[in-house]
């Protein structure tokens, strides 16, 4: 009886034939590999190798059956909730709504289905979990615990509705990806963003925070979601570490006179202005918050970040930084209040620009990290204007006539 492997990509590590007959055997690789190993007519080389490249095959099918599975099951995976920009273990709250959703989805025998901005429920299903969430909104009788609980719907549907239909990476449609023709940079080791961002932008296609993370990592352009308490603890336990002195965060507060970055950071030159980049010594790394909402949606963004500094430092109002106006190209698409506001990556990109004028900021190429995010939001606008003109919509900003003066 001659024994041999059968076409493993199509029948994976089961797949065995006896002569021309394909059989299905339930047996594991070491089985398989005893089998051939005690034929005296299959060479050692054969059966060695054939050992290696099941093994090969069973981990790959073995991860992609547990990854559909969960899919299946509606689970999302710590891969899977990673893979949308964020270090963080997966909130407790997101998984226990995404459960209870799977869990209406067999009481209704009804698949849940998503669509239009947002990954929004759709159909009956979408009537019988609205009167659900809304109970359960309602039974809460503390205002933190209904944000929470806000926050984590949010964020839950719009993570279940995006699977298979927008990059990870770029949180645009596939067919629409621009992850190819970004160009990623290391930011100065002595800064830190902080993506606040609020729920109703996460996973939004315009959303220009993302394109931090996408240039600079993960690790020097934070994700933090508003209203998700594992996220705003990791935040704040980094900015307890860091000290007051070194927390920044980019809004113009029209509670205190506005603070510019020369105002705050204008120093006496450092000893030579020959220095190499990376010769420069990182004592302390500052950290600056960027709001990442909708300007109607800033205001309680910041009056959360306000009230929970004075929890940590004391009575003050957090440090504010106000940037020189200057519109973005994104204006082109996603409209601001007026022409002086600027998008989330602009901000960032200014913030840089401003700091690489100080001397002692000069010599660690600021201006070209700077550079680095201005392409890539053009890179985003070219993208989001190519996909409109296919789908037959608008490209040119609505314009509002509080802006004309």
């Amino acid at each position: 009886m001659i024994w041999a492997i059968h076409s493993l990509g199509n029948f994976g590590p089961l797949g065995i034939v006896q002569g021309q007959q394909i059989l299905h055997m339930p047996m594991g690789i070491n089985m398989v590999a005893t089998l051939l190993s005690t034929n005296p007519s299959v060479p050692f080389r054969f059966w060695n190798k054939t050992r290696l490249l099941l093994t090969r095959h069973y981990r790959r099918h073995s991860q992609r059956s547990h990854t559909n599975m969960a899919r299946e099951e509606g689970i999302v995976s710590l891969q899977e909730w990673q893979g949308w920009g964020t270090t963080s273990p997966l909130p407790a709250m997101v998984a226990q709504i995404v459960d209870d959703l799977k869990g209406l989805e067999q009481d209704l025998d009804a698949h849940m289905s998503f669509g239009g901005n947002g990954g929004k429920l759709q159909g009956n299903f979408r009537l019988q979990e609205d009167k659900k969430h809304r109970a359960t909104y309602q039974a809460l009788g503390d205002s933190e615990k209904k944000l929470q609980f806000y926050s984590a719907r949010q964020i839950a549907c719009r993570v279940l509705g995006s699977r298979g239909y927008l990059c990870q990476k770029c949180w645009l449609p596939m067919e629409d990806c621009m992850c190819s023709k970004l160009t990623s940079c290391s930011l100065y080791p002595g800064i830190r963003f902080w993506l606040y961002m609020h729920p109703k932008d996460f996973l939004r296609q315009n959303n220009t925070g993302k394109i931090l993370w996408q240039v600079f990592g993960v690790d020097a352009a934070s994700l933090c979601l508003f209203g998700i308490p594992e996220h705003e603890e990791i935040m704040w336990n980094s900015f307890k570490t860091a000290g007051k002195g070194n927390v920044w965060c980019l809004y113009p507060n029209k509670s205190e006179v506005p603070k510019s970055v020369q105002n705050v950071f204008d120093q006496e030159p450092v000893t030579s202005d020959e220095v190499a980049p990376t010769e420069v010594k990182v004592e302390t790394t500052l950290h600056f918050i960027l709001i990442d909402g909708t300007w109607s949606n800033s205001a309680a963004m910041f009056k959360r970040l306000q009230d929970k500094a004075k929890l940590v430092w004391g009575d003050e109002d957090l440090p504010c930084i106000s940037l020189n106006p200057g519109a973005s190209a994104m204006h082109k698409l996603r409209p601001q209040p007026s022409w002086d506001r600027t998008c989330t990556a602009a901000a960032a990109a200014g913030l840089l620009s401003e700091l690489q004028l100080l001397p002692q900021f000069s010599s660690i190429e600021l201006d070209k990290q700077a550079e680095a995010v201005e392409h890539a939001l053009t890179v985003l606008l070219d993208a989001l204007t190519k996909r409109r003109v296919r789908m037959g919509r608008s490209i040119t900003r609505k314009v509002r006539q509080t802006n004309i003066r």
